[in-house]
């Protein structure tokens, strides 16, 4: 499952990698650029709650297998179809609607069939295997549009997701309680189950987790969607004597990959002292390390770097502890309905934190400011807003009946 992770997103970051260049020739906006890299996460959003809520009821392999297909055939519709604005939205919220299938499902997946050991780290694992598959698909697809143009590293990239679905279905077996998708009687609430997320929402600690998940996604996904915008745009302005030494595809393969031990080794810490105390601290680091990046447009390749890789340590210190804190805080029973709630609030910040930081960056730049620097704060901003409110409201009943 580790390895149909890496390979269900590797046309995830295709779009950011040749964000500037469908910019140019498209004649786009920050906004509309912005707004096509959150259109993958409006399709995530719209699909998940079905996708997620059917894993309690029937084989998870299947809507995996559907999911790996779906996300292909967005990714090559992009590729090879696309004209405009206008219709590439919908191609990459076919590719954001697949993988919605294929993540959550995934790690129902693993959380069913494994009972052994600490269960957190198992998750962790899997979480921060999404690092790698983000940096793969960085490098991967930075290597594609250099050499052959971004449409080709679109149809090249499908074929990740739709392999993924194939080795799910084929690398994992089909469990004894779980039903064929043609054997289950659909309903509404199937898609909107709002009896369940009620249930969900009931346990408090689990609302702490998601609200959390919500304002670390939108930082993550708006951060990692504008990542490559931002490097080109500092090699830009960059004077001769501090020229970059590698493109701004190879940073954000490697920023990724800082991620990946940051997400393993931040469960290993929130275990030891605290999962609440862990993600305070870590959120407020984000905020100071996120706004110092945006601030250091004009400073040294190193220190750009240097910034670059510090903010996103802090952006994934967390990743693992939010989402293994909420399956391990709701019943078995609704487990599947509890992931399904994580990923809509999650990937629903993911939604609008591309387009937050597009517009940030036309507004300010009509007012002839830096406009990086309020492009960051627009997006760290949440996760201080997030430990004020359960400071004083979600978490707060958890601490008292501690005490």
């Amino acid at each position: 499952m580790l390895l149909t992770q890496v390979l269900s997103i590797m046309g995830f970051a295709c779009y950011a990698a040749s964000l500037t260049l469908i910019q140019t020739e498209w004649h786009l906006s920050h906004f509309e650029s912005g707004f096509l890299a959150s259109s993958f996460f409006l399709g995530y959003v719209a699909i998940v709650p079905l996708a997620t809520t059917l894993t309690d009821k029937i084989d998870t392999r299947q809507i995996y297998l559907s999911g790996g297909i779906a996300a292909g055939l967005g990714l090559f519709g992009m590729g090879f179809l696309a004209s405009g604005f206008h219709d590439a939205w919908i191609y990459l919220m076919l590719h954001g609607a697949g993988i919605s299938a294929t993540y959550m499902p995934g790690l129902k997946i693993i959380s069913d069939r494994v009972k052994i050991g600490e269960v957190t780290r198992h998750i962790s694992f899997y979480t921060a295997f999404f690092g790698i598959g983000a940096a793969s698909s960085y490098f991967i697809s930075g290597l594609l549009i250099e050499s052959h143009g971004w449409r080709y590293a679109f149809m090249v990239t499908s074929i990740g997701p739709t392999l993924a679905g194939i080795l799910a279905w084929v690398g994992t077996q089909k469990l004894p309680h779980e039903k064929s998708l043609w054997d289950v009687h659909f309903e509404m609430s199937d898609i909107f189950p709002l009896q369940r997320w009620k249930k969900v929402l009931a346990v408090k600690e689990a609302t702490g987790y998601m609200l959390g998940y919500a304002a670390h996604s939108l930082e993550l996904f708006a951060s990692r969607s504008w990542l490559v915008a931002f490097f080109t745009y500092c090699a830009t302005v960059a004077s001769p004597d501090n020229a970059f030494p590698m493109t701004a595809t190879v940073i954000a393969t490697m920023i990724n990959l800082i991620g990946v031990p940051a997400s393993i080794v931040g469960n290993e810490m929130a275990l030891r002292i605290g999962r609440h105390r862990w993600v305070y601290w870590i959120m407020i680091g984000s905020a100071i390390s996120g706004i110092a990046l945006g601030a250091a447009v004009h400073m040294h390749w190193s220190i750009l770097l240097i910034l670059a890789l510090l903010h996103s340590i802090f952006i994934m210190a967390d990743s693992a502890t939010l989402t293994a804190g909420l399956v391990i805080s709701v019943p078995q029973d609704i487990k599947g309905s509890a992931m399904g709630l994580h990923s809509v609030l999650g990937f629903g910040g993911g939604l609008l934190g591309p387009a937050i930081f597009g517009a940030v960056l036309d507004i300010t730049r009509l007012l002839h400011s830096d406009s990086w620097i309020p492009a960051y704060a627009s997006i760290v901003v949440w996760g201080l807003l997030f430990i004020f409110y359960t400071q004083f409201s979600v978490w707060k009943t958890r601490r008292s009946h501690q005490s």
